[in-house]
């Protein structure tokens, strides 16, 4: 087990209705995971697994604001789903399409990542590639979920 992160495209009505009634957002994400049974064809998602934090630790090093563990909206007292409004979504989405990969990349130091415990501190072995494929993840998640006009649910599961 470990701490994961992912993103699922949301409607405005989706979030609103989470807002009201947590437990209802809390099974139609878990629904979601579980079947991918979903009245959205293609729902934009990505799942940043492990990855969260070694992206983290390089987007701080940039103009995106994007913070995983503090953006977006709690919906979830215990921290494990929030949402994003399509605003939200929308911004995020224009940061990360101006940033590119080779400018994050600038800032991958393995030793000082491990220094720091960035999560799971396996940055010495092949992370920086694995952090490249979840960037690009990222990059399209928020593209398209920005390009149909969709907030977003993101789940911490630790």
């Amino acid at each position: 087990m470990g701490m994961y992160i992912s993103f699922i495209g949301a409607t405005t009505e989706e979030l609103d209705r989470a807002e009201k009634d947590p437990s209802w957002a809390n099974a139609f994400v878990y629904e979601f995971y579980d079947d991918h049974d979903d009245s959205l064809p293609s729902r934009p998602e990505v799942g940043l697994d492990k990855k969260w934090d070694g992206l983290q630790f390089l987007l701080n090093e940039t103009d995106v604001e994007l913070e995983f563990l503090m953006d977006g909206f709690p919906i979830l007292e215990d921290g494990t789903l929030f949402g994003y409004s399509a605003e939200e979504v929308k911004t995020v989405a224009r940061q990360l399409r101006a940033t590119p990969w080779e400018q994050l990349a600038a800032h991958y130091d393995p030793a000082q990542m491990i220094k720091e415990e960035v999560y799971p501190r396996i940055w010495d072995v092949n992370g920086e590639d694995w952090l490249e494929d979840a960037y690009d993840e990222l990059v399209q998640f928020f593209g398209e979920a920005a390009e149909r006009g969709l907030g977003a649910f993101m789940t911490f599961s630790f």
